[in-house]
């Protein structure tokens, strides 16, 4: 997979945005291995990390604008089949999906900067956000936000393994051993908050919080 990796980036920055884009698609690698390998391997100083950043950015933005699209064109009834036949195969429940495609309708700015920061999450639920109709500014600019969180966390924690000599292999095991404890801490959460037992920011007040 790494020799594959090596010659897609040897397309440049091109080449970058591709793999960036293409992992918004389908996660192969997932994007935190493939963010700690570009910034082990491809972030030579402070600057180019910083392209990297922004070249990444933007990749997995077209990304999650071309599944919005896709949402808007299904509308929410074809949608959520969609979700509901073929999620199972990229590890996404559609038990999972509907409960934050209903968090869309309650807060969507906030929804989307949250959907960015959960692994599978992040990649298809614009499906959700594009079916639903949601005004696609706050929709873009709270899912740059979130995939600027993302991917600067583990570009940078690449570029400080480098500097420190450690194996991309062994730093990659490690970081996916870590999001999937995160992953599953999130949709534990999530699960208490469709019960009521645990508040969210995006929960929509009830009429006796307004009063």
């Amino acid at each position: 997979m790494m020799d594959h990796l090596s010659s897609v980036l040897g397309l440049g920055l091109f080449g970058v945005g591709l793999l960036a884009f293409t992992e918004k698609i389908l996660p192969v690698p997932p994007s935190h291995v493939l963010l700690l390998f570009l910034g082990m391997t491809s972030a030579r100083d402070g600057w180019a990390l910083a392209v990297l950043l922004l070249v990444t950015m933007l990749g997995s933005g077209v990304g999650a604008l071309f599944w919005y699209g896709l949402g808007h064109r299904l509308g929410t009834e074809r949608a959520d089949a969609l979700a509901e036949r073929f999620g199972k195969y990229v590890f996404l429940r559609f038990e999972t999906y509907r409960r934050l495609a209903e968090a869309y309708r309650r807060n969507h700015f906030r929804a989307s900067l949250a959907a960015q920061l959960i692994p599978t999450v992040r990649n298809y639920l614009p499906v959700a956000a594009g079916a639903l109709r949601l005004p696609i500014f706050p929709f873009a600019s709270a899912t740059l936000l979130g995939i600027l969180l993302w991917n600067v966390g583990f570009l940078v924690a690449g570029f400080l393994m480098r500097e420190a000599g450690q194996k991309p292999a062994d730093v990659g095991f490690r970081i996916m051993a870590l999001v999937l404890v995160v992953e599953i801490t999130f949709l534990a959460l999530l699960r208490l908050a469709a019960s009521g037992r645990f508040p969210v920011p995006w929960r929509a007040r009830s009429s006796r919080d307004r009063r």
